[in-house]
């Protein structure tokens, strides 16, 4: 059985790709804005920093969701940047 790959599109830099590659921000309809879980609207990133700051400059996070995202929630997505950041340098 040939499995596809699901594919899903970037909020900031537009790109279609694997899903698995791409970090997944919901408006869960119990718990507001959440990054693991969820059901409900959702909006996937690149986990990269430019398309961070493209999403948070654009505010296309807010506009995919229908909702205000919370600082707390960027800043938990800026943090999940800076760990991939650290073990890049290492590996150099």
């Amino acid at each position: 059985m040939n499995l596809r790959p699901v594919l899903r599109r970037c909020v900031a830099c537009r790109k279609l790709l694997d899903r698995k590659q791409l970090w997944k921000v919901t408006r869960d309809y119990q718990d507001g804005v959440v990054l693991t879980g969820g059901m409900g609207r959702s909006a996937y990133l690149c986990p990269n920093q430019n398309c961070l700051e493209e999403a948070c400059r654009r505010k296309r996070l807010q506009k995919a969701l229908r909702c205000q995202v919370p600082s707390s929630v960027i800043n938990m997505l800026q943090e999940r940047l800076n760990p991939s950041k650290d073990s890049v340098a290492e590996a150099r």
